[in-house]
């Protein structure tokens, strides 16, 4: 038996076709089936992409979700045999997108496009150190790190201002490590 770090490090992003406008359906029958069959090492997330669509009625905005792949569902999943079988043989679904029967899993740039799963920004710098702020209104300001939230993809920084440091907020991708 794999471990269960080498399990989840096996997932990997697929796509599975589904009749039209049982895209939800099919995310809820598979989720059911992933806890009666105890296979949540194997099937990990499962994800009908929704974007919010602004339309405006009789001059009144009104804010509605939109499939954004309608007709298809992601699901991060680690295939086997029992996994493959179990999610293409639940109700709703036409198959696995890929040639022939052999599901593809997404690439890392795809999985980014779609905005599917969030990955963590590479930091060259960290709490402590000198940087200089590359974009924004305090550009080429030089500050000291005192906190970092990858939560909220946000660093406060200690800038030195008319001679007096001077706590800001700044977007992870706006200061350089010196």
């Amino acid at each position: 038996m794999l471990s269960e770090e080498s399990i989840s490090e096996n997932a990997r992003w697929y796509v599975v076709h589904t009749y039209s406008g049982y895209e939800n359906k099919v995310k809820a029958n598979i989720e059911k089936l992933v806890e009666n069959r105890a296979m949540q090492d194997f099937i990990i997330d499962i994800v009908v992409p929704m974007e919010e669509q602004i339309e405006i009625k009789d001059g009144r905005k009104k804010v509605t979700l939109r499939k954004v792949f309608p007709g298809y569902v992601l699901i991060k999943m680690v295939m086997t045999d029992e996994s493959w079988y179990m999610v293409r043989n639940t109700r709703g679904v036409t198959g696995f997108v890929g040639p022939g029967s052999k599901p593809v899993p997404l690439s890392e740039e795809e999985i980014r496009a779609m905005g599917v799963e969030e990955f963590a920004p590479l930091l060259d710098y960290e709490i402590g150190d000198s940087v200089r702020v590359i974009s924004g209104p305090l550009e080429n300001f030089i500050g000291t790190v005192e906190e970092i939230n990858l939560e909220k993809k946000k660093v406060k920084a200690m800038v030195s201002m008319f001679g007096r440091e001077t706590p800001v907020e700044l977007e992870l991708a706006q200061i350089q490590k010196l």
